[in-house]
This record gives C-alpha cells, sequence and structure tokens, in this order.
C-alpha cells in the first residue's frame, strides 16, 4: 500500500493557512481556554456525577453536529467538483476536506468506552486502506497481497468483480454497493471502501514520495468525462459522490443517538458511575495505546508514512492535534463549536476537584502540556515539513518533536489513572500498543 501526501499550490496554502487561523480562533488557544475553565467551573460541593455525565452528552452532541455540518459542506463541494471539473473545484473540495476533519478529530475520544460510537467508527474512520480496492494504482504498489485477494480488484475500473467467491455487479456505483459489498470485504479490515479516508485518497491520489517532501497530487481531469485521465471519470466520480452521501448519513445517525432521547445518551444517563469510567477509559486509551502508541510511536520507531493517519492529504498532525483538544474537552466539560459558540457545563475537573485540588490542577497541567507540544508539531508542519518527514530516518529534529508529543501523552495517561483511582472506579481497560509496552515485538 502507498500512502498519499497533497502538493498545495499557493492558493491552496494560503486557503489552508487561513483555515488554520478559523480553527484556532474557533478553539481560542491553550492559556485562554484554562482561564475560561477556571473561571466558570462549579461549585465543587455541588457537582453530581448525572450533572457531569449530561454535559459529556451534549458536547458529544454538538461535536457530531459539527461534524454533519462540515461533511454537508464537504459534499456540496464535491458535487460541484464532479458538475463542472476543475483544478480550482478540486482544491475546494480538498479544502473542505481539511475543514469536516477538526470537529470529527474531536468525537475520538468518545470511540473508547461507548460501545455504539466503537461499533460504528470503522465506518467513518478506518485505516490504513488498500487503495487499489478503489482506483488505480502505481506499479510500485504491487499486483496482489497475500492477505488480501480484492488488493487491486479496482471497482471503479471494473463494473463486475468477484467477493468472497461470487461474482458480483458494480455497474451502478452506489452507497449500498460500498458499504454493503466492499467495506472490509472478505473479512479484511484494509478493504475500507468508505469514510474519510476513501473520500481523501479520491481526493489526492497517492503519495510516493515516502518521507521525502511531496503528497498525493491527482488530477482535476480525473474526475473530467470530457477530458479524462485515469481512465473511467464517470465512475470515479460516481464512487466520491456515494461515499459523501454515505459520510453524511452516517454522521446524521450518531447525531440522533447523543440527542435527546437517543441510544447513546439514554445508556449513559442510565447508569452515572459506568458512564464516568466510559469517559476515563476514552480519554486514557486514545492518549495511550492508541494515539501515542499505534499512530505516532509505530511510524516513528519503523520511520514508516505507511503509518501515517490522513496519508493522503498531509493532515496528520491536524488529526493528531485534534484527538488532544478532544481529550481534553472531556475533562474540561467543554467544547468551543464551528460558529464560536460554547457548550459547557459540570465536568470531570469538577468532580475531581471536590476530592483533590492539587491532581485537578495536575490534570489540567498535563493535558494543556500536550496541547503545547501537539501545536509545536503542527506549527512545524505548516511552515517547515510534513508529518510523514518529521518520522524520516535521520530527522533528529523532526524525530524530537513527534517523541515530545508521545511523551506528554504517556505522562497525561499516568494522571488519568491516577484520577480514577481518586474517583473510586474500577481499573479501567486503557488500550495498550506493542509499540509502547513491548517495542521488540514490533521488529518480530
Amino acid at each position: 500500500m502507498a500512502l498519499v501526501r497533497p502538493v498545495l499550490s499557493q492558493t491552496e496554502m494560503r486557503n489552508s493557512m487561513q483555515l488554520g487561523k478559523s480553527i484556532q480562533q474557533a478553539l481560542g488557544t491553550s492559556l485562554l481556554l484554562s482561564t475560561l475553565v477556571a473561571g466558570t467551573s462549579f461549585a465543587a460541593d455541588t457537582v453530581k456525577e448525572k450533572a457531569v455525565v449530561a454535559t459529556y452528552a451534549n458536547v458529544a452532541e454538538a461535536i457530531y453536529e459539527d461534524s454533519l455540518i462540515s461533511a454537508k459542506a464537504l459534499k456540496a463541494s464535491i458535487d460541484a467538483l464532479v458538475s463542472n471539473p476543475s483544478a480550482g473545484a478540486l482544491n475546494a473540495a480538498r479544502a473542505a476536506w481539511v475543514v469536516s476533519r477538526a470537529p470529527y478529530q474531536q468525537s475520538e475520544a468518545y470511540r473508547f468506552g461507548n460501545a455504539i460510537v466503537d461499533d460504528w467508527e470503522g465506518r467513518v474512520n478506518a485505516w490504513p486502506l488498500d487503495e487499489g480496492l478503489i482506483d488505480y494504482v502505481d506499479q510500485s504498489y504491487g499486483s496482489e497481497s497475500d492477505a488480501n485477494s480484492l488488493y487491486t480488484v479496482n471497482v471503479i475500473a471494473n463494473p463486475k468483480l468477484t467477493v468472497n467467491g461470487k461474482m458480483m455487479d458494480a455497474t451502478n456505483i452506489t452507497p449500498a454497493l460500498l458499504s454493503d459489498t466492499l467495506h472490509e470485504a472478505e473479512e479484511v479490515e484494509a478493504n475500507v471502501a468508505t469514510g474519510y479516508h476513501a473520500i481523501e485518497f479520491l481526493l489526492w491520489g497517492q503519495d510516493l514520495n515516502g518521507t521525502g517532501p511531496g503528497a498525493g497530487n491527482r488530477p482535476y481531469t480525473d474526475f473530467d468525462p470530457k477530458n479524462c485521465t485515469g481512465g473511467n471519470c464517470d465512475r470515479r466520480a460516481a464512487y466520491l459522490t456515494a461515499a459523501a452521501d454515505l459520510l453524511v448519513a452516517d454522521l446524521e445517525e450518531m447525531l440522533a443517538n447523543w440527542a435527546e432521547g437517543g441510544a447513546a445518551r439514554k445508556s449513559l444517563m442510565a447508569d452515572p458511575k459506568s458512564a464516568i469510567s466510559a469517559m476515563l477509559t476514552g480519554m486514557g486509551s486514545l492518549s495511550y495505546g492508541e494515539l501515542a502508541g499505534e499512530r505516532m510511536k509505530l511510524g516513528l520507531m519503523l520511520k514508516d508514512p505507511e503509518e501515517e493517519h490522513d496519508c493522503f492529504s498531509d493532515n496528520t498532525h491536524n488529526s493528531h492535534y485534534f484527538d488532544q483538544i478532544g481529550i481534553r474537552n472531556v475533562y474540561t466539560g467543554r467544547y468551543k463549536r464551528l460558529d464560536g459558540s460554547v457548550v459547557s457545563g459540570p465536568s470531570l475537573s469538577d468532580l475531581v476537584r471536590a476530592k483533590d485540588a492539587g491532581l485537578d490542577s495536575e490534570m489540567i497541567a498535563k493535558l494543556e502540556a500536550t496541547v503545547v507540544s501537539m501545536a509545536a508539531m503542527k506549527s512545524r508542519a505548516e511552515s517547515i515539513e510534513a508529518y510523514d518527514q518529521m518520522i524520516g530516518e535521520g530527522n533528529v529534529e523532526g524525530n524530537a518533536v513527534v517523541q515530545a508529543a508521545i511523551d506528554d501523552l504517556i505522562n497525561q495517561t499516568r494522571s488519568i489513572e491516577r484520577v480514577v483511582s481518586l474517583l473510586g472506579l474500577k481499573a479501567l481497560e486503557i488500550e495498550g500498543s506493542d509499540s509502547l509496552d513491548n517495542p521488540s515485538a514490533v521488529f518480530n
């Protein structure tokens, strides 16, 4: 599998920089958030677990609503690209994709500890993917894989394909075809046919630059039947449209789960003590095993851009950064929406402060330290070199920036564990990673 980074035009770079400024303005700086949290915290002796869980659910609802709003904007930009292909339309769709990732990544702390989210998440954010399932690939990608018989089936080029030994009709590329037939076909997790990363691959294309500069650079003519490159431009446009439709529908489903009366909200509110455990499980598992381990340390150890998260768009630095913002949101009970409004309420921070103000201060300080190290990584990616270059062999400075963020993620997890103990909760199952817990296994 070859992964991808985008080569941005000067206009696209300016748009991305403006986007970054807008997102930063919406979120506020770390220090400003700390001040606001301290200034609006709820009296410790009046905070009840049920109120804290209600805030957690309200924040989730707002995050998924923002994710849906930005996914609909992405869908509109894709419709514009398909109806009138141009370089400008492709760049606009790419920019909309980047925007859509910021709120969604803040939802990932809800995945761990919430079965409803975890069971659904693979439909929208599964990675890495064997992109040969979807479209044409470079010769260097290879033609087959012992682990995946659909490695280069290329549904865009083939209206007939064999799945599980049966001939399938893929003449019409629809959301149902993607979700019911292709996604995780033959029980192979790398057969990712839906979600953000399938859309990302279609918008950017393969990255053949390894840990060197450069990224995916799919031409807009791949979507232009009148001036077609790559072949099958009408089917490629149909696939991209179907994937965007499906993403919107999936986010609508998850938003409903967190609205009043929704299954996720009702389940948590019925057992606040277990819900508090779920909140801390989400914080700890994302912080440690998933983000510090599988998404960061593993790639750094292997010096392998194949382990980059937003691999086709070179947006990995933003995904990691907003994951950390999401972890902080859960603890502080505060989320700043895309429109600048704030959702907040009684928080885990308030519960901890009632029992041990020192530990609460420690937890907030560690969360902020990780935001700062993530921001440093983000800044480097936007001004010096992409994330996949940072993890490259011999890049001492880049490696150190990534390692600093990993160290802070691990450090904050230790405080999360102390919070669990303080609140008298059962030991949580915080996900681990061989890259952190058994490094020698990574090379075996």
